[in-house]
């Protein structure tokens, strides 16, 4: 195993002094590292690399990369199986539509609980890794700054994890759960059920579906910033399957990876397109939804989305995730002046704490005793259908959130990603869902039959500047899509392309293009419901790869955490021996009575003493120039 190139830039061999020491520069990363913490770094891909250099270094670390920069043996099967679904859901939209809800419902009732449980787990690993010793590894050379600033970087993160989903259930998902949707097993009725619904809601959007984000983004952070390794999901799991992940193992990994995230993003481009289109119908521009008319909305949407694709993160992702904060902040701060503002706050704070209390039953609530048809539809349709849409997602989110995570800590990067996304989503679910619950149970009562593409909308008629607020809305919706598209395309491309960060703009609007043709196929064929039936089918192979990651989390973290451990000991040891070897050499200088009884023997064991920490050259060097300094 090769040792990595020095830090320092130094050359020679290491016993030799050539300008400042690590001792005198802890931020450098220690010399002579095992390849099991981090790459040399003439493997390793830099900012200034040119992309021809970049895929050599990427073929270097076993990427097979061909011409126009995509990996054959990923590109091509995973554009075949994309590319062939979608096709059989317009040409047999019936038959598909049959097949995803068979699959979903074996998936339910046979499978249900090792989601409930997988997930339950991803946030327990995720809290223990923050508070355990490896929380203050860097993810990056430990001199790394942050890339982006604390702001954009949040609000890149809320993008991307949530988007579509949270102005699309914002209304219609607590509300639901007190009206038309009430959770099977609940007692009470209306009014009585809103605690629950809420805190309900919060499972859905708070720290579950961030806990999965955190495990994939950390241990492809980790793989990408701290050793070094190309943009890929098949890294992460090195430490389980070791070179393995340079072959079929690998493929098949990113393979999953790129099917699942394409599936989930097609989920959120359908869902967006029907919120489109209700805000056109509420503001009267559009006087019916009909399949025709999404169709046309997903196209022009998504030639809208390519030219975001071709702008890269830095510019177009970066911008349209700023702009999209400030703009769901405007309309929320407009929700909580003009709806029931005490009301809102009171139903924040209650709901949190019914949420806090009914945590762990909540999370592991997976219908034992509720064996009806009933009960296993509203599992399908609500907790199973998140956690499998949160799962299909997590490639996209993960790959994208490592990327833009460069220089934070482990504390830092899961404290980040689970606690202040979560925070805002429940907020923002306490303020909307806030506005619905007083509506109907304590106003004018007239939302119990409302659709989650239209209660947005609903909502905006007993505010002023009802118009106003519904075409905020519709562009809140149509950036959230292009984020979505954008973001996902980006990364769709990197892991198609063996890990190569700056993948071919062909490839890359290929992507985008073919996850809207998915989400209009995946419309023809069912709707919603096959929407969501994809996403939970897609998930589950992936699900048992988020949990081999938490597994190769622990082994890449304890091993980097030892070796830090060790080297830190050594340096400790040095400066003590030097200290000590100095005193010691200047006392024997200043007293010559006690220097007339040291013989050459003694003098020679106290020169090698010297040097014990610096190598065996520089110690007989040392010896020798006691040696001839005696004889002279």
């Amino acid at each position: 195993m090769s040792a990595p190139e020095n830090p320092t830039g130094q050359n020679g061999p290491p016993g030799q002094e050539q300008g400042p020491t690590q001792e005198n520069q802890p931020g450098l990363w220690p010399d002579h590292l095992p390849e099991t913490v981090h790459l040399p770094r003439s493997l390793q891909i830099a900012d200034e690399d040119s992309d021809d250099q970049i895929t050599q270094k990427l073929r270097r670390q076993g990427a097979r990369i061909a011409r126009g920069t995509v990996a054959p043996a990923v590109f091509v099967p995973a554009l075949v199986i994309i590319l062939g679904i979608a096709l059989l859901a317009v040409i047999f939209p019936d038959a598909i539509d049959t097949a995803l809800t068979g699959a979903q419902n074996w998936v339910v009732a046979d499978l249900g609980w090792f989601y409930m449980l997988s997930i339950g787990v991803f946030v327990i690993f995720a809290i223990a890794l923050a508070l355990s010793p490896y929380g203050g590894i860097r993810l990056g050379r430990d001199d790394d700054e942050p890339e982006f600033g604390l702001l954009s970087w949040f609000a890149m993160l809320f993008a991307a994890g949530m988007g579509i989903g949270l102005v699309f259930y914002g209304v219609a998902e607590p509300l639901g759960f007190t009206t038309n949707n009430v959770k099977p097993g609940w007692d009470g009725r209306g009014a009585e059920l809103s605690g629950m619904a809420m805190s309900q809601t919060f499972i859905h959007w708070g720290l579950h579906p961030w806990a999965a984000y955190a495990v994939i983004g950390l241990a492809v952070a980790y793989a990408v910033h701290r050793r070094g390794r190309p943009v890929s999901i098949r890294w992460a799991l090195e430490p389980v399957f070791g070179e393995r992940v340079k072959g079929w193992v690998g493929d098949v990994i990113d393979v999953l990876a790129i099917v699942g995230t394409v599936f989930g993003i097609a989920t959120s481009l359908g869902l967006g397109v029907q919120q489109i289109t209700a805000g056109l119908i509420a503001i009267g521009l559009v006087g019916k939804a009909t399949n025709t008319f999404m169709i046309v909305l997903i196209v022009c949407i998504t030639f809208l989305a390519t030219l975001s694709v071709v702008s890269g993160v830095g510019a177009g992702i970066k911008w349209l995730s700023n702009a999209n904060l400030s703009l769901a902040g405007l309309l929320m701060i407009a929700a909580i002046v003009f709806g029931p503002t005490v009301f809102l706050a009171q139903n924040f704070v209650e709901s949190l704490g019914i949420y806090l209390g009914n945590f762990f039953n909540l999370t592991l609530d997976v219908g034992a005793y509720q064996r009806s048809e009933d009960a296993q539809t509203w599992f399908a349709g609500n907790t199973l259908f998140y956690w499998g849409w949160w799962i299909a997602w997590s490639p996209f989110v993960g790959v994208f959130i490592a990327r833009i995570s460069r220089g934070r800590t482990v504390r830092q990067f899961i404290a980040g990603v689970l606690l202040v996304p979560s925070l805002v989503g429940m907020i923002w679910f306490a303020v909307w869902g806030g506005n619905g619950l007083y509506r109907q149970w304590f106003g004018a009562g007239d939302l119990a039959d409302i659709t989650p593409e239209e209660s947005l909308f609903r909502i905006f008629d007993g505010f002023p500047a009802t118009g106003l607020l519904s075409i905020l809305g519709i562009i809140l919706v149509a950036i959230f899509f292009i984020t979505s598209s954008d973001s996902g395309s980006l990364v769709v491309d990197m892991l198609a392309s063996g890990g190569h960060p700056n993948p071919p703009i062909w490839s890359r609007v290929m992507w985008a293009l073919l996850e809207g043709f998915l989400a209009i196929a995946l419309l023809l064929s069912g709707g919603l419901e096959a929407l969501q039936a994809g996403s939970l089918v897609t998930a589950l192979p992936f699900c048992v790869i988020l949990l081999l990651m938490c597994v190769a989390l622990v082994k890449a973290l304890g091993l980097d955490h030892a070796v830090l451990k060790q080297h830190e000991q050594i340096r400790r040891l040095e400066r003590v021996t030097r200290h000590i070897s100095g005193e010691l050499g200047s006392n024997l200088t200043e007293n010559e009575e006690l220097g007339s009884f040291v013989d050459e023997r003694i003098d020679y064991r106290l020169s090698r003493t010297h040097g014990a920490f610096r190598g065996r050259q520089r110690g007989e060097k040392s010896a020798r120039h006691s040696s001839s300094t005696e004889s002279s």
